[in-house]
């Protein structure tokens, strides 16, 4: 950031230029991650080192218009507590969190919130938070987002594997590209790339055209990687999270000109 560019955390502000802040940057942006194992070769924050960094990212590109606000570093994640390191809170403890930012917030005048999660186990959550908002808080308008899902195309064009996902192609090179001193690459390793080489339960569990069914991730890979995050590099990565940037700076500037 620059020296003309107006600070945009809100932990980076003073008191007087957070109260300054609710008229000149009425959004706030929350990002969100999770505390879970990645593999063999990513860190455990992996979920929320991404949302900050493209938070940060965003607050950038929008510097003096939006407000980044206190991350939510520890997510929902159950299904990952077979591997060592894993923290996880209940869907009802971090939904009690977000509301709780909201509503510490919403008392100091921001009425408007966007969160960035990097973890897809927060995201039945943060829909329950929403609906729940309406109700209990109808000034308040509450948008959320996964991260990856924004880039979408880019990763289809990447050619992922039949089984992708967690800590696979599309997470390893963000991280590549955005936090590359974290990533151990000589212990990078593919985990479960097909559906034959799953068993049965698991197979209909990755199988999306259908109900979705719910399992611990050590029924779904034997070292919690689903995909080849071998095959990735920083460049997919940029990609990626140029890609998501885009699309979330996009959409605030329309919400901030509304």
């Amino acid at each position: 950031m620059t020296n003309d560019q107006q600070p945009y955390r809100l932990a980076e502000l003073t008191t007087e230029e957070a109260a300054e802040a609710v008229t000149r940057a009425p959004v706030v942006i929350i990002p969100a991650g999770a505390y879970e194992q990645h593999g063999p070769g990513m860190p455990i924050a992996t979920d929320t080192i991404r949302a900050e960094r493209i938070a940060d990212l965003v607050g950038a590109r929008l510097a003096g218009r939006v407000v980044i606000g206190p991350p939510l570093p520890v997510g929902v994640s159950p299904h990952h507590m077979a591997f060592a390191g894993t923290v996880t809170l209940t869907t009802t403890t971090f939904a009690a969190v977000v509301r709780e930012y909201v509503e510490s917030l919403r008392r100091h005048g921001w009425r408007r919130f966007l969160v960035l999660t990097g973890h897809g186990g927060n995201n039945a959550t943060l829909t329950t938070v929403a609906q729940d908002l309406l109700v209990s808080h109808p000034d308040v308008r509450f948008a959320w987002t996964p991260v990856t899902s924004l880039a979408s195309g880019v990763i289809a064009e990447m050619g992922v594997s039949e089984v992708s996902g967690h800590s696979g192609e599309a997470e390893t090179a963000q991280m590549l590209y955005l936090a590359p001193d974290l990533v151990h690459r000589d212990r990078l390793k593919p985990g479960s790339v097909a559906l034959e080489g799953l068993k049965q339960e698991a197979r209909l569990a990755r199988s999306f055209s259908q109900p979705t069914l719910t399992l611990p991730y050590d029924e779904l890979s034997a070292n919690g990687v689903l995909g080849d995050p071998t095959s990735v590099t920083a460049e997919d990565g940029q990609a990626i999270v140029d890609a998501a940037v885009d699309r979330v700076s996009a959409f605030v500037e329309k919400w901030l000109d509304l």
